[in-house]
């Protein structure tokens, strides 16, 4: 498939300024957060795309029953409708497509990664009243439903599939070898579920040097987000220098040198000796 063509570059600065703005709102919306990374990776998704992915939402909402009642009814009536009914779900091979990360495009093709798809399953149940958010397992993203004491989770992945207990433990078994624990289960914000979509996004460009432009924008809208780490500045350096820019390489390599040398001048002088390399390349 075709890449999708990048938005210009006004277009670009308003999506950027739109991001930043909604990523320091009170109350961030994430299906908004969503769309906006959507329009950066695809030029072709405008505002009347983007609205449109927001209305299909609300009627999938309005097809759910009227408040089902307990967590676990509420899962069930995501998984007859999404999963079951509407066939939204993931595959081992949605991992290699960048669409997997992209809203709009999961909303359109009914697959995507755990989280995109648990971004589905949220923003449809949160707009008919569901006690719903997102669980960051490690390596795996599912939905939760309901108080801790009384959760539920579900995978969107799997079609929604309600999990047990031991499912949870499972999961987190597989991904880390580690037993499930209670700090796992806490809901995400908003903001840890973008920032999760952002890492997801440059990892799949990490492994595709000729996507550079995918690694840019990505770590440049992860900058964006308030609390970032750090070591972002470090990842930017690094990508603009593979792309040819070693000045603006070097100098986000020496600012973030500049922020860490405070806790660790032996990690600052190895980042100064890399960004004067990035210089020399100019010669």
């Amino acid at each position: 498939m075709r890449p999708p063509c990048p938005p210009s570059p006004k277009r670009s600065a308003e999506l950027r300024r739109r991001f930043a703005e909604e990523a320091r709102a009170e109350r961030p919306d994430l299906s908004l957060l969503c769309l906006l990374v959507g329009a950066e990776a695809d030029g072709t998704l405008d505002e009347a795309g983007m609205d449109a992915v927001q209305i299909e939402l609300d009627e999938l909402a309005g097809r759910l029953p009227y408040r089902p009642g307990s967590p676990h009814a509420w899962a069930v009536a995501l998984r007859d409708l999404l999963g079951e009914g509407l066939g939204f779900h993931g595959t081992p091979a949605d991992y290699q497509r960048l669409e997997s990360s992209l809203l709009h495009q999961v909303v359109r093709r009914r697959r995507g990664l755990p989280i995109l798809l648990s971004v589905v399953w949220i923003e449809v149940a949160r707009r008919a009243g569901a006690p719903v958010y997102g669980v960051a397992l490690p390596g795996h993203f599912v939905v939760g439903f309901g108080p801790t004491p009384s959760q539920v989770l579900a995978d969107p992945f799997d079609g929604g599939r309600v999990l047990t207990g031991t499912d949870a433990d499972l999961l987190v078994a597989g991904a880390t070898g580690a037993p499930l624990e209670s700090s796992m289960l806490v809901p995400a914000t908003p903001l840890e579920v973008v920032s999760r979509i952002l890492n997801n996004i440059r990892a799949w460009a990490a492994a595709r040097p000729e996507r550079s432009d995918v690694a840019l924008w990505a770590v440049e809208l992860a900058l964006l987000v308030p609390s970032h780490p750090a070591l972002l500045r470090y990842e930017k350096g690094q990508v603009l220098v593979r792309r040819g820019d070693f000045v603006a390489g070097a100098q986000e390599m020496e600012e973030y040198a500049d922020l860490v040398e405070v806790v660790d001048e032996a990690l600052a002088g190895r980042v100064r000796a890399e960004a004067r390399t990035a210089r020399a390349l100019l010669n």
